[in-house]
């Protein structure tokens, strides 16, 4: 009977995890079925299209006084975070640029300590180091190559979106998760239209491939896994929710073992473990009443 009221939260963390699962999947996308070169082409066709269908279906216009902070918004979450993704994917190996990320939970518990003065849980903080551990052994190999230009954008990425994240929590939207979601995309989307046009070359004839790979990155990269985290952020504690980014990195890792034949190790294998367990510690402690 007592675990009853724990149910939808479980439900609710579940869904947010689809988020970034289907996120890592990015980085193997990307380097493996897009033109090569072109991060800020990719990023604008992940976005402007979700954002255009979502904006559309909901016919859901933000109240005048949520236009400044949907800008911000979008401009952390979508524009600049997408950019400096795709920047990381083409130039680092997927699991490594997505490992850098593994950060983004101490990032927003240091913002919520010094913004909010609320200080943390030594476990919920312990457990987030674990798993940025567990991410590290999981990598761990000399052949790792440590491009910097892609390690600094993936740490900037990592940055925007975590203070992206405190602030879609704090400033707590009338609009519905669909067309919030919808807005970002499509606001973000027009922000990275005159970047990709004036910095990528014109993309070359596609392939059917590459078409289904760039419509992948659109519908199940954007509009439905930002949908299911926006909704898990008004609805979960905020570091349970950055916890779950790690599964982004893990995601990366598991496909390339699985499509790539990168190898796992013994010593692969434990930092998987450390990470799930990194993950499910915090998702625990958050579902427990304070």
């Amino acid at each position: 009977m007592s675990a009853a009221p724990h149910r939808p939260v479980w439900i609710d963390m579940l869904l947010t995890a689809l988020a970034p699962a289907i996120w890592g999947s990015t980085y193997i996308v990307a380097s493996e079925l897009l033109p090569p070169d072109r991060p800020f082409t990719a990023a604008l066709i992940r976005t402007l299209p979700a954002g255009l269908l979502l904006v559309a279906f909901m016919r859901h216009w933000p109240a005048r006084g949520e236009w400044l902070r949907l800008l911000v918004l979008s401009g952390l979450n979508i524009a600049v975070f997408q950019a400096l993704l795709f920047v990381a994917a083409y130039r680092l190996p997927g699991g490594l640029a997505a490992v850098v990320g593994a950060i983004q939970p101490l990032l927003v518990i240091a913002l919520t300590w010094a913004v909010d003065q609320r200080r943390p849980l030594q476990f919920t903080v312990w457990a987030c180091v674990l798993g940025v551990v567990g991410m590290g052994v999981l990598l761990l190999s000399p052949d790792t190559v440590w491009e910097p230009v892609g390690i600094a954008a993936a740490l900037a990425g990592a940055a925007c979106m975590a203070t992206g994240n405190y602030l879609t929590r704090r400033w707590r939207s009338d609009l519905p998760v669909f067309a919030l979601t919808g807005w970002q995309l499509l606001l973000g989307g027009l922000m990275l239209a005159p970047v990709a046009l004036a910095i990528d070359a014109p993309l070359p004839r596609l392939s059917l491939l590459q078409v289904s790979a760039y419509a992948y990155l659109s519908i199940a990269g954007a509009l439905l896994s930002y949908a299911l985290w926006f909704r898990g952020l008004a609805r979960l504690p905020q570091v349970a929710v950055s916890s779950l980014g790690l599964l982004s990195p893990l995601t990366a890792v598991i496909l390339g073992w699985a499509l790539l034949g990168q190898a796992l190790t013994g010593v692969s294998l434990l930092g998987l473990l450390v990470v799930l367990g990194s993950v499910l510690a915090v998702q625990w402690r958050s579902s427990r009443p304070a």
